[in-house]
């Protein structure tokens, strides 16, 4: 996988949608349930993070530079504090360099001149901002070249569109469940992880840039609980992305279904005073009845750190794709 994108694809990176979502094993959705799965995020993060290694390596070997991916911090969100020490570890972790810039003054000559940086090869303006920066404008700042993230306007048009680009690191990790022909409901639209997982669940498998093949249905803030569930209760595999505790219960879902929990949330424990995350479905009530179930904490997140590690070496082969192509149409030329 070290040599090109369509090397990746080969060696399941990019993978059809029939293993949509990371492997930890097979997983076939059945009518009837025998034990619920539960996935560890860490564990298939720290899977990932050795391909993605062996990969840097691999480039560095090859007599490239050590990949550098920049990050910058704005505002005094704790929780995007945290998450961008754990993505500068998880990017030392896996042989690349990475730097932090925090609270910039001048936010878009900042992304311009780490546009311009040949040093830079990945670049992520952590969101979310502060409510008076608008947000696409940032997003739309950042060269499509060197977009980690995958939020710019030309990377979310070839995404929509099936060709390779950088995809949104949320909705990119993958766990092997099988999406082809599947029923699938995706309740949220945001437009970084809602939209990105209808758009690559729903579209063609056998396009430059696979999709999952699945027949998906959306749902939003104004969707009724009692339609949500109308829809929910036939689906093979839920994902709710929508940020609204408990929004999944076991009366809404199949048995046997795959429930991926996106939201994150902070919510009253009853055991301590303390507030604690959690996600959108009522974990123990579902997992009774689900097939397959993600935790929150503990899966979404790290596979989304992995996933975006992946994005700075997608970022480089795209380059190292466009150099080559360059070339030819020069040979040609002559």
């Amino acid at each position: 996988a070290a040599t090109s994108l369509t090397s990746a694809l080969a060696s399941g990176l990019l993978q059809p949608a029939h293993s949509c979502f990371l492997r930890p094993h097979p997983f076939h959705l059945a009518a009837v349930r025998d034990e619920v799965v539960v996935t560890s995020g860490r564990k298939l993060a720290q899977q990932f993070k050795q391909e993605v290694r062996q990969e840097v390596e691999e480039w560095v070997a090859s007599g490239n530079k050590r990949p550098h991916l920049s990050v910058i911090l704005v505002g005094e969100n704790p929780a995007s504090h945290s998450y961008v020490l754990d993505k500068t570890r998880a990017a030392a972790d896996m042989g690349m360099n990475s730097e932090t810039i925090v609270k910039p003054e001048e936010l878009l000559n900042v992304i311009g001149k780490l546009n311009n940086d040949d040093n830079v090869d990945g670049l992520v303006v952590q969101l979310p901002l502060p409510e008076h920066i608008d947000e696409r404008r940032i997003c739309n700042a950042v060269s499509p070249d060197k977009d980690a993230d995958g939020f710019h306007v030309i990377n979310v048009g070839r995404m929509c569109s099936d060709q390779y680009s950088t995809l949104p690191a949320t909705p990119w990790g993958r766990t092997g469940i099988p999406t082809l022909g599947k029923n699938v409901v995706v309740a949220g639209r945001s437009k970084n992880v809602g939209m990105p997982f209808i758009m690559l669940l729903h579209t063609d498998g056998v396009h430059e840039r696979p999709g999952g093949d699945a027949t998906v249905t959306i749902s939003h803030r104004y969707t009724p609980k009692e339609q949500l569930k109308k829809h929910t209760i036939f689906a093979d595999i839920v994902i709710s992305a929508a940020g609204i505790p408990n929004l999944i219960t076991s009366d809404m879902i199949k048995e046997g279904a795959a429930v991926i929990d996106v939201g994150i949330n902070r919510v009253h424990d009853p055991v301590t005073p303390k507030p604690k995350l959690g996600g959108d479905v009522d974990f123990e009530g579902v997992r009774e009845k689900a097939g397959y179930i993600t935790p929150v904490p503990g899966c979404v997140g790290p596979m989304t750190v992995a996933m975006l590690m992946k994005n700075t070496i997608i970022v480089l082969r795209l380059e190292e794709r466009e150099v080559l192509e360059s070339k030819k149409l020069r040979v040609a030329a002559n």
